[in-house]
């Protein structure tokens, strides 16, 4: 609660500001509003090539003596636009905009009639299309799919076909430069983003966000100072839906398919004067069983001393339901404040069956395990937004605030039951059985301003200042049996811990001519406290200590950009980046969930630096553009995974929770240095105006050096990957059930990658949709999925050491097929409180 007093006090004081005064009677200003019910100003839009009437072209009218804005709405269907309830007391200032169309301003006179209403008739009014001549081909601007540009990419995520009635997870995966693995955890280049949502960090995983509820994803491989320095992997920006419309506009969704589909989703929004109302909220649920395999020798000495082999079954089922609402108060025409509410939650279950054979040097069974595992978790995961925009008089300058408060608490129980036995069915030993629960808080609050100032028409200087404070408490307790008694294991867990990351940046840019540069500079400062809560240990992390290691909280960048030509650049860029460690890269604890892979924290891990240098090139061209990106990312301290057995003490310590006795132990340390040296070609190509495709290509050549004891970890080597993106339009001149008829097709292939001690296995899926567009204005549209078309996608790794080899796989998402049918629909005189407020006659949008 403490939170939300603050913000209440904000927002509570400006809209007293505001109410002070309002728009329709300015302070200072003892002119009365004379106001008749049939004053009226109207028009008709009409393109000029045609003589049409423009459809849904956004009309604004404002008060033209203050530039504030009084009302607005969409053109119907043929053109027309009206405004009732007009003051005669003001004159008004008319903006026209439509997608295609040149923008129109008038002054508009608003003259008392003699002894009648007002009524002002602007006749037909012009609009001349945007046309832009390239080469031999006309072009009118679209929105594609992908918009690339020299420093970042822009997923359009309404052109995924494949991704309609998904998560997150699924659009990421028809993302060029983009991976994901069995637990949606994404990579950007082989490398781990920071995810964002609307810009700021969440709480949300990617599997706890509708797909339906995303307008945009936003991908920059290499951030400026501007951006948090702990972007060291990039930065991945979703952007949900939150339309600006006048009037009511929305759109409703569900899917349903196999295994257990079933989603709903609606988002709407109503913009009404000054406000802005906006709402989208669904239910996902989906299951699956999933296949897994892990077969291990270990060793003696490099001799290979007896096997294991293990075989899994997966049955999961979860669901989850979320509402997202807020509004844009839009103050006058230079202040904006924003508040948004997200109120998500759901659970999971997970049914596991392990079949465990054990195997001599000469592969002749020993023993036999049985393994069961039940798991529950539930999650609630909310956030809060405050948002005010001021832009001032001079062009492109603007200042910003907003504080976000991400809030949430989880619980999870299970219970694992392991039975062994001889080869002849005979007990081998006990039965042994665990069970656990845990329950966990999370709060996190993030302050941001940030100010543009313009210096002349071709410079300016950016600043901002941000705290970051993540306060994590978490409760696990697991428990064994000796002899029929109930005894707590060492696995329990009990900690809490809190992070602080307080930054201040600035950032000068600079067009001259055909050249321009930016040039940032980011200090950071951050702590990390974590605290065993049963043994009071401590760990943790400052950056930086003292002004010794100043270095360690800075972080430039420099970006150099030539354009060559009228569709090409050029640019060379640097910025210095830091990956600090999360808690589970730390917690000393060992954690289990399955018998023969464990994992532990390092709470020694520091900090790693980043160094990254792109060199990148963009060339437009007759029908599409070509991305071309060199990298190097240098990485001291590089953290890496390593895994080795458990030892005999380890052993004798967990042997209660049923752990194999050559389980690995897998944790992480800091390596000496990492390099990725890689090359990557994006090309979008529209061979026509119904076809298009969109292939790229990513190699990099990996050099780890790590060395542990007398362990040398050291690898290196080369790995590429391979994604094309395919659409096809059927349009017709007869109304046919073809017409609006569209095809997508994705395909991605990852090849083996070296990591520390061995190597990640190759992946292949392939994606398709079909969708068509239908009702009036193609406000319908029924889409068929199949994702994972061949059921090949599956994650999985070889390691190959002094004391084992190991070859596994899992799977975690599993092939399935979705229908889907969605409906838009508006109308742009929509009017919550008095349908005849300002607006005259519409019909829907």
């Amino acid at each position: 609660m403490k939170f939300f007093i603050p913000l209440l006090v904000f927002i509570a004081a400006s809209v007293e500001v505001n109410a002070q005064n309002p728009e329709q009677q300015p302070a200072g200003d003892p002119t009365p509003i004379l106001q008749i019910k049939s004053n009226r100003i109207y028009g008709k839009l009409v393109d000029e090539n045609t003589g049409k009437g423009i459809d849904a072209a956004s009309v604004q009218l404002y008060l033209a003596h203050k530039d504030s804005l009084y009302s607005g709405m969409l053109t119907r269907s043929n053109g027309n636009f009206s405004f009732t309830n007009i003051s005669t007391a003001y004159d008004y200032k008319l903006v026209i905009s439509a997608l295609g169309y040149e923008p129109v301003e008038q002054i508009v006179s608003a003259t008392p009639g003699k002894g009648g209403p007002f009524e002002k008739d602007l006749g037909n009014i012009i609009l001349h299309p945007v046309v832009k001549q390239l080469a031999d081909v006309t072009i009118t601007a679209t929105r594609p799919a992908l918009e690339m540009s020299i420093d970042r990419k822009v997923f359009n995520v309404a052109k995924s076909l494949t991704s309609t009635g998904g998560t997150a997870v699924d659009v990421m995966k028809n993302i060029p430069s983009v991976s994901v693995d069995i637990d949606g955890n994404v990579e950007l280049r082989n490398s781990t983003p920071q995810i964002f949502v609307d810009g700021r960090p969440t709480i949300l995983t990617l599997d706890q966000i509708p797909a339906d509820h995303i307008e945009k994803v936003e991908l920059i491989t290499n951030p400026s100072a501007k951006f948090d320095a702990s972007t060291s992997g990039g930065i991945i920006n979703v952007v949900l839906k939150k339309e600006k419309r006048f009037g009511l506009n929305g759109i409703v969704s569900a899917s349903v398919g196999v295994p257990r589909v079933l989603n709903g989703n609606l988002s709407l929004n109503l913009r009404e004067g000054k406000l802005n109302f906006f709402m989208n909220g669904g239910y996902n649920q989906s299951g699956g069983k999933a296949k897994g395999e892990t077969l291990r020798q270990n060793k003696q000495d490099g001799v290979v001393h007896d096997y294991f082999n293990q075989y899994s079954v997966n049955t999961r089922f979860r669901k989850f339901s979320s509402i997202n609402f807020g509004f844009d108060y839009f103050m006058d025409n230079r202040n904006t404040l924003s508040v948004t509410q997200r109120f998500g939650g759901g659970n999971s279950k997970s049914d596991e069956e392990q079949e465990q054979e054990y195997l001599s040097s000469t592969k002749v069974p020993v023993y036999y395990g049985d393994r069961e595992g039940d798991s529950r978790w539930t999650y609630n995961h909310n956030s809060t937004r405050a948002s005010y925009k001021h832009t001032f008089p001079q062009e492109g300058r603007q200042l910003t605030a907003d504080v976000t408060y991400n809030y949430g608490n989880g619980g999870s129980n299970s219970t694992i039951i392991n039975h062994y036995f001889h080869p002849d069915g005979s007990v081998y030993k006990p039965s042994a059985t665990v069970n656990n629960n845990g329950r966990n808080d999370n709060d996190q609050v993030t302050l941001e301003t940030d100010y543009i100032h313009p210096i002349g028409e071709h410079a300016k200087f950016e600043t901002g200042l941000r705290a970051y404070f993540n306060n994590y408490k978490s409760y696990y307790n697991v428990f064994g049996f000796d002899n029929g008694q109930e005894i707590k294991l060492p696995l329990s867990n009990n900690y809490k811990y809190t992070e602080n990351i307080n930054a201040v940046y600035g950032t000068y840019s600079q067009k001259m001519g055909t050249f321009s540069f930016q040039a940032g500079l980011r200090a950071e400062y951050s702590k990390f406290n974590g605290l065993l809560i049963d043994s009071a240990f401590r760990f943790g992390y400052q950056y930086p200590k003292s002004l010794s290691n100043i270095w360690n909280a800075l972080f430039p960048s420099l970006f150099l950009t030539q354009q060559v030509g009228e569709n090409d650049e050029v640019q060379i860029n640097f910025s210095r980046r830091i990956r600090r460690p999360n808690f589970w890269q730390m917690n000393p604890r060992v954690e289990i969930n399955d018998p023969v892979n464990l994992r532990q924290g390092n709470p020694q891990l520091q900090p790693e630096f980043i160094n990254s240098f792109e060199l990148n090139y963009s060339k437009g061209f007759k029908g599409g553009n070509l991305l071309g990106v060199l990298y190097w990312r240098n990485n001291p301290k590089d953290i890496t995974q390593y895994s080795d057995t458990i030892t005999a003490i380890q052993y004798e310590e967990l042997q209660n929770a049923a752990v194999d006795p050559n389980a690995i132990l897998n944790t992480w340390v800091n390596a000496s240095t990492t390099n990725r040296y890689g090359a990557e070609l994006t090309l979008q190509y529209k061979a026509s105006a119904y076809f298009d495709i969109t292939p790229s290509f990513n190699i990099q050549y990996r050099k780890v050096n790590a060395r542990i004891n007398e362990t040398d970890l050291s690898n290196e080597g080369f790995n590429w990957d391979a994604r094309l993106t395919a659409n096809y339009k059927i349009k017709t001149e007869n109304k046919t059930v073809f017409n609006n008829l569209a095809f997508q097709l994705t395909g991605i292939y990852q090849s083996p990658q070296v990591i520390p001690q061995g190597r990640r296995l190759s992946e292949l899926g392939v994606d398709f949709a079909i969708r068509k567009d239908f009702l009036k204005n193609n406000r319908g549209a029924l889409t068929f999925g199949i994702n994972d078309v061949f059921n090949t996608r599956r994650w999985g790794t070889i390691y190959d050491t002094e004391n084992f080899y190991q070859d596994a796989y899992r799977r975690w998402n599993v092939r399935n097929l979705r229908l889907s049918f969605s409906y838009k629909f508006g109308k742009a005189d929509f009017s919550l409180l008095n349908r005849n407020h300002r607006n005259g006659s519409g019909e829907d949008d």
